[in-house]
């Protein structure tokens, strides 16, 4: 740009100087707060339905697929100054390891493309967000994984759900943290493409093609003290749902031991022109826990009102204290009670080693198209074990087992079920 007042060779030799150290101060908390990490993830997985043949109307008999995941989680720190702006990305590749034809559709990998019942060898997906920060408030636009009561992102295979929109969180006061949302896009665990949100479709509950403009948020986070905390949401799904939940947790040291309860309300009902059908829904879950050394025994409680199941986000799982591995225990009129028991072996002096074991009950469960009473339950079982130092520190292998029957198969098939997960989580910068 012409200037009327040209700068002498000194002045101008300063004022470059004085605008990159300008530069470079902006730039310092963008690069000096960055991180990078990779977790390396191998999953085995193997549901069998139990059917004794290899096909059935219902699909496979069985499904068994071996593959390996690598994320990678990128974030920047934000730039100096009263407004502070960065960038995070999340890369993501999966690659088949075994899988044919006759077992495929695990969910860990997605179909090839010429034939739904052949597995793609490799796939992958990648998300950017432009982040903002002023105090204590944080915009962010673009890729993300919500771990939020009413949108709590899918991690249950090889990859996560990622989730496309815009997310703003704030905590500006003390114990205090207020959340908005609206997101109008989604990358399912298994697939490269972006997809319009929609309902979930499970035991096809609500038709699997009923999507949606976009999906709003609004919640408010308080905690009272260390003991006690409570959370309110309000949820949108344009022309299908309205959902508000509210969540109290507390814990209460005792002379021995020390109590927790856990207690979830979420009320469902249709709006707009009601693309989903009719959906009238309450859900009540509790759980309330006991802790003695390396023991936890508790025991949950859950109850569905209305004439409908409960509806939430497909890549999404739902916020009860009865979902499970295989199951939700969330349809229409179902009660479901749970017993559990952790086991952390630090207490036996073997740290990084847990296990736990649960069976979840549910009855009393209207049955579409039936007038007999649906009734079903889930035994799940888990150890863990996670290298505590050395070599291989942070190296982490899972092993899960389910069963899970009901009497109600045409919508929800018997199945057996085993997961390996072995996971590497390391730092690059």
């Amino acid at each position: 740009m012409f200037s009327p007042f040209p700068l002498a060779p000194g002045r101008r030799v300063t004022g470059l100087f004085l605008l990159c150290a300008g530069v470079n101060a902006q730039a310092a908390g963008f690069l000096e707060d960055a991180s990078a990490k990779v977790e390396a993830r191998n999953v085995y997985f193997n549901r069998d339905f139990r059917d004794g043949y290899s096909s059935s109307s219902q699909g496979a008999s069985k499904r068994e697929e071996w593959a390996q995941g690598f994320i990678l989680n990128v974030q920047s720190g934000y730039t100096q100054g009263p407004v502070g702006v960065g960038v995070d990305a999340l890369g993501m590749f999966g690659f088949k390891l075994d899988s044919s034809p006759a077992d495929s559709n695990s969910g860990l990998l997605p179909s090839s493309g010429h034939d739904p019942r052949h597995s793609a060898d490799q796939y992958a997906k990648m998300g950017l967000a432009a982040k903002v920060k002023v105090s204590n408030t944080v915009l962010k636009y673009g890729s993300m994984m919500p771990d939020v009561p009413l949108l709590k992102y899918n991690d249950g295979r090889l990859l996560p759900t990622l989730f496309h929109g815009a997310m703003l969180t704030s905590e500006e006061l003390h114990d205090l943290k207020f959340t908005l949302a609206r997101l109008d896009k989604y990358t399912a665990r298994d697939s490269t493409d972006r997809q319009d949100i929609r309902v979930h479709c499970k035991n096809k509950r609500y038709a699997c093609d009923t999507e949606a403009d976009h999906f709003d948020l609004a919640g408010v986070d308080y905690r009272f003290n260390e003991r006690f905390s409570a959370q309110y949401q309000v949820a949108k799904l344009e022309n299908i749902y309205r959902q508000h939940f509210l969540g109290l947790v507390a814990s209460q040291p005792l002379p021995v031991g020390s109590l927790s309860a856990d207690m979830r309300l979420i009320k469902s009902d249709d709006i707009g022109n009601a693309r989903a059908g009719e959906i009238d829904h309450r859900a009540f879950s509790g759980m309330l826990g006991y802790s003695l050394g390396g023991h936890k025994l508790s025991a949950g409680w859950q109850r569905m009102y209305g004439n409908s199941a409960m509806p939430y986000l497909d890549g999404s799982n739902p916020y009860l204290v009865n979902y499970a591995q295989v199951n939700d225990f969330a349809a229409a009129q179902e009660r479901s009670w749970q017993v559990r028991y952790d086991y952390d072996f630090k207490a036996l002096g073997v740290p990084g080693l847990t296990f736990f074991t649960r069976y979840i009950n549910g009855d009393n469960i209207k049955v579409p198209g039936s007038g007999a009473e649906g009734k079903e339950w889930e035994r799940d079982t888990e150890f863990k074990y996670q290298v505590q130092s050395g070599s291989f520190k942070d190296v982490s292998v899972r092993l899960r087992n389910s069963t899970y029957r009901s009497n109600y198969e045409q919508w929800a098939r018997d199945m057996d079920e085993t997961r390996v997960i072995v996971s590497y989580n390391f730092s690059i910068f």
